[in-house]
């Protein structure tokens, strides 16, 4: 196959899918922060993070003995997560547990797993 192969080589319109996506399209706003959301997922370390918390609340001493990784780096990206939306935390006591912020989240990061693992 050659990358020619790929590219659209008509002149025909197809106004009515054309209008029906544009009229659907979400305002700029919404892209950033999608685009955002997933730029905050490309990292392995958070990854792994939401990997540990998909299933369990855990503290940052636990999760960091879980990743071999200290607790300031694990604080450090939690706190990118939180501020992002995508893990939130409760206090208890002098500790702080983290879980997924939602079931959207919880979703999100489930389907990706099902998606890798599917394509092996």
């Amino acid at each position: 196959m050659s990358k020619n192969e790929f590219i659209c080589d008509c002149s025909v319109i197809h106004q009515d899918i054309v209008d029906k996506t544009i009229k659907n399209m979400p305002e700029e706003d919404t892209f950033n922060k999608l685009a955002e959301f997933f730029k905050i997922l490309g990292d392995t370390t958070r990854v792994k993070i939401l990997f540990a918390l998909d299933k369990n609340e855990m503290c940052v001493c636990d999760i960091a003995n879980v990743l071999g990784m200290s607790k300031s780096s694990i604080s450090h990206q939690l706190g990118t997560l939180r501020r992002s939306g995508i893990v939130k935390c409760r206090k208890a006591g002098k500790e702080v547990f983290y879980t997924l912020d939602d079931d959207h989240v919880k979703g999100v990061f489930e389907v990706g797993i099902e998606h890798i693992e599917h394509r092996k």
